[in-house]
Formats: C-alpha cells, sequence, structure tokens
C-alpha cells in the first residue's frame, strides 16, 4: 500500500518543478565550473611568472655577467659539453673579473651551487637600507666565532649577506682593531659589494667604493 502511495506522489510532481529542479542543478554545475575555472586562472596568473623567472635565474648566456659564491662577478664565457661517465653534460664557462680565474659550473647545478643574475635595481636598494640600519645590535661572540659567522654569509653569495658582513665589521672596525682576519673579510665583503653595485649600475668603482666609505665615517 505504501509503494503505492509513493508511485502516486511521484507521479504528482508537476512538470515546472522538475524543470526547476533541473535548472537548479544546471545553474550549480556552471557556479562549480566558474570557481573551478577562477582558481586555475588565478594559479596560472601567480605560478607561472615564479617559474619563469626561476628558469631565467638558472640560464645565462656567452658574454653575460653573473655572480659567482665568494668569488664575485664573471663572465660567461663559453658553454661547452663534456662527456663523463658515458652522460654528455654541458658547462657554464666562467671568468671571474677580478682574477681573471676561470670556473666550470653544470649548466643544471648552476642554481644549486648559488650562481646567480647581478643585483637588480630592486636589490641595490635593499642592498642600502641593509648598510644605513644603525639599530642592529653587535654581538659579544670570540672574534674566530664571529670570523667563522662572517665567512658563512661570504659563502652564500647573496647580496645581502656580503652587505651585512661589510657593515658589521665596518662598525666594528670604528669601535676596536679588526684581528688580522677581519681584516681581510673586511676587504673581501668591500670588494664583492663593490665590484657587483658597480657593473650593475655601470659605474665607476672607486666612486661606489667612496660612497661606501662615507657612510661608515
Amino acid at each position: 500500500m505504501s509503494k503505492n502511495k509513493s508511485s502516486a506522489a511521484a507521479e504528482r510532481v508537476s512538470p515546472k518543478t522538475t524543470e526547476k529542479r533541473q535548472k537548479k542543478r544546471l545553474s550549480k554545475k556552471k557556479l562549480n565550473l566558474e570557481i573551478s575555472n577562477s582558481s586555475a586562472q588565478e594559479s596560472v596568473e601567480v605560478i607561472n611568472p615564479i617559474r619563469r623567472r626561476q628558469i631565467m635565474e638558472r640560464e645565462f648566456s656567452i658574454g653575460e655577467k653573473a655572480v659567482y659564491p665568494a668569488q664575485g662577478v664573471a663572465e660567461v664565457v663559453g658553454i661547452e659539453e663534456k662527456s663523463i661517465s658515458g652522460a654528455k653534460i654541458r658547462f657554464y664557462v666562467l671568468k671571474i673579473l677580478d682574477t681573471e680565474m676561470k670556473i666550470m659550473v653544470p649548466t643544471q647545478k648552476a642554481e644549486q651551487v648559488g650562481l646567480r643574475k647581478l643585483a637588480s635595481t630592486g636589490d641595490i636598494k635593499k642592498v642600502m637600507q641593509i648598510l644605513e640600519d644603525t639599530e642592529v645590535q653587535m654581538d659579544k661572540q670570540t672574534w674566530n666565532r664571529r670570523y667563522r659567522g662572517f665567512m658563512e654569509k661570504i659563502k652564500t653569495g647573496s647580496l645581502f649577506d656580503v652587505a651585512e658582513v661589510y657593515r658589521d665589521l665596518s662598525r666594528l672596525k670604528s669601535g676596536k682593531t679588526l684581528s688580522f682576519g677581519e681584516k681581510r673579510m673586511l676587504d673581501t665583503a668591500r670588494g664583492l659589494i663593490v665590484k657587483e653595485l658597480a657593473i650593475a649600475q655601470d659605474k665607476n668603482e672607486e666612486k661606489i667604493e667612496s660612497k661606501l666609505e662615507q657612510m661608515f665615517n
């Protein structure tokens, strides 16, 4: 008996009600599709530029300037392919501008070893902010522990880390006599910053160095 009542109730559903339900389902599907498409579009707009930039940062052409960690600005003088253990590997051939030393870096490992593009205008502004920052507290570590910390920053190849080393040692120099190792570290940091800023801005190195030195006198 109950089955007959259910069947009768189903039969009494008007065509208009059925049509409304179908329209509601279609509307919901359309909304979900729009949300999905919107999310996909946002992913394309946000992620793709980042990926493109990462790819560009790993690629260098012959004649281009690049920065190698702890060695400074180099020129890509060649791209060579060598066979190692049966595998063909492409290398960037770099010539360090200050020493003319040549270094070969596997193209696929360029990002891993820290090879990077020259500082951009935004990077240079940040470097100047780091150098001008007077609120940074100087630590009271022993000179050898402090030296190791500075060395680690130099090895990263980051211009910002190098700027911190130059700033901190320049301040330290104004209050005490630096150890021999600290003096060499200061010279290294100064040389790395001056060379990159001069080439990135196409300016004279002496003027760049003079400007930086004035900030701590």
